[in-house]
């Protein structure tokens, strides 16, 4: 029935992976689903708080933990997760597993298709749990952790789907061998590789952990999820919704487990260590990236921390250019994983129509155009949301003493709506080329870098250097000479590196778009893997060929 039911979402999806054109199963507005849909997700968000998650069907718990606080209100949720011993948790996915393993392609991917269309009916209560654990605004929290990160969820399916179809699952083979004939009947079976584990970060739980989740769920391998203990509630949201659909179809709910933890009791090594734990998707800091990167015998997918450079060469129109920008840099504080904290300008300034505007020049409307939408009553607010904890507000005050000129201080921002919100606006740092020591490395949070250079290509030197040593997940860049734009692409694509050409109005350099743009490329320090590609999928099983002798 689900097959039926569901074939055409996969078709669908299955052709946008191929094709990379705009394409989009879950529509990022909210009144795509319906009038009653936001009213009913806040009131069950609030009905969630101060009282034990109960709709995980995992039932043998030692203890219940919960630590969760709201940036916005700086009150703590006072919600509690059952907590599970690691080797419970293994032994339950392992069984699971087994079993879910036996599946075909064509079934997993429609029960898997099932639990999207069960996600998609708590959009609005992910939504409200997204703001009140990560910071962002509630427009991206719908957003990301709604629509964005069901649509990546979908193209992990789909992507699997197409690869555990690559070969034909049985075939007869005949070699002529003069008046003989050598014949066997051959079968093609993908082995899952095993038991999978997901580590969440604490700024984007959802869109950050479902790529990873479905490519092991699609790949015929259980998963146990294990969220970041301040912002368990929107993944728990998730997974519950997950295992109440397996359960409906007749499936293991343990297939898919929450691993609620606290920062006291931390299980996240001994969930990597443990030696049934076959694989590992990783978001965050790049020290425990590096470490999981580290462990043997173990098939690991990481997006860590990288150095966003953005390259200004020439333009068309500064002010267009400096308002993207500024745009870039304010959204969710700067705490996106995308987010551009270096940018490279020559001394001699940047070309325009009008002539050359001088880096002080530069350096002063970008600086103004920041001020403009931070102080903006409409936007300001709404774009920076919340700073997610204490840390990030240490390291931007902090990062007014590391050296080179203030050109603007950052401080905390009124919120209307919540007037205990944590806040901060970006802080602006001039620094010269020479200055390695302050611009080579990633400093989380709304901190912003002007780095003079000799020329763009000195710019475009360091921006690859910076990709090489350091990471990178993005570059923006802005030329209007088609010989440089070929210079940037090809130096930064060296170092494996995407780039954003003169990116102005409603697209900005943060963004990457499920079915068409690959998250990371995997292939410098900013992580090893890229969803959603096909090695993001085809590592997670493994091809074995039987062969039978026929008389």
């Amino acid at each position: 029935m689900l097959i039926a039911k569901h074939q055409n979402i996969i078709d669908n999806a299955v052709k946008a992976n191929h094709e990379r054109t705009f394409y989009a199963q879950y529509p990022e507005h909210p009144k795509a689903y319906g009038e009653e849909a936001p009213p009913q997700g806040e009131a069950t968000f609030k009905d969630m708080l101060n009282k034990p998650f109960s709709l995980l069907k995992q039932k043998v718990t030692e203890g219940w933990a919960g630590e969760e606080v709201s940036p916005y209100t700086r009150e703590p949720l006072g919600i509690t997760y059952p907590v599970i011993a690691v080797d419970e948790l293994v032994k339950a996915g392992k069984r699971a597993g087994s079993r879910w393993a036996q599946l075909s392609v064509a079934d997993r991917a429609s029960i898997l298709t099932e639990t999207l269309e069960k996600i998609k009916d708590h959009f609005f209560t992910i939504a409200h749990a997204t703001m009140h654990t990560t910071g962002q605004s509630f427009m991206m929290s719908f957003q990301a952790s709604g629509p964005h990160a069901n649509d990546r969820a979908l193209e992990a399916i789909a992507m699997g789907y197409q690869q555990l179809q690559h070969f034909p699952e049985q075939q007869t083979w005949e070699k002529p061998m003069g008046k003989i004939s050598i014949k066997l009947e051959k079968t093609f079976k993908a082995i899952p590789r095993g038991l999978g584990l997901v580590i969440g970060c604490s700024t984007f739980p959802v869109w950050n952990s479902l790529p990873g989740m479905y490519a092991d769920l699609i790949t015929g391998n259980a998963v146990i999820v294990k969220p970041h203990p301040k912002a368990v509630l929107p993944i728990a949201i998730v997974v519950a919704a997950i295992q109440q659909v397996l359960e409906e179809n007749g499936q293991d709910p343990y297939t898919c487990q929450l691993a609620a933890d606290s920062s006291e009791h931390l299980v996240t090594k001994e969930l990597c260590e443990h030696p049934e734990i076959a694989l590992i998707d990783y978001t965050g800091g790049s020290s425990f990236g590096n470490y999981v990167e580290s462990l043997k015998n173990k098939t690991v997918f990481t997006e860590k921390a990288g150095v966003n450079s953005v390259i200004l060469d020439s333009v068309k129109d500064i002010d267009a250019v400096l308002n993207n920008l500024a745009f870039s840099v304010s959204l969710y504080s700067g705490q996106m994983c995308t987010a551009p904290q270096n940018f490279f300008i020559p001394e001699s300034g940047v070309n325009t129509p009008n002539g050359k505007l001088s880096f002080n020049e530069v350096a002063t409307k970008f600086k103004d155009a920041i001020v403009a939408l931070v102080n903006n009553p409409k936007m300001g607010a709404g774009t920076l949301g919340a700073v997610q904890n204490d840390d990030t507000v240490q390291r931007v005050k902090d990062a007014q003493h590391i050296g080179g000129k203030v050109l603007l201080s950052g401080a905390p921002v009124a919120n209307e709506e919540f007037t205990g919100a944590r806040t901060f606006s970006p802080t602006v740092l001039e620094v010269s080329s020479a200055d390695t020591g302050i611009f080579e490395k990633e400093l989380f949070g709304p901190v912003v870098l002007l780095v003079k250079t000799k020329d763009t290509d000195h710019s475009i030197q360091l921006a690859r250097q910076m990709a090489i040593s350091h990471g990178a997940i993005t570059c923006g860049a802005y030329t209007t000479d088609d010989t440089v734009k070929e210079k940037i692409a090809d130096a930064m694509n060296s170092a494996f590196t995407p780039v954003s050409f003169n990116f102005t109005g409603f697209i900005w350099v943060n963004q990457h778009a499920a079915f068409s743009d690959f998250h990371v490329t995997g292939g410098n320090p900013a992580g090893n893997a890229s969803f959603t590609n096909p090695e993001f999928i085809v590592k997670r099983f493994v091809w074995v060929g039987n062969r039978t002798y026929v008389d």
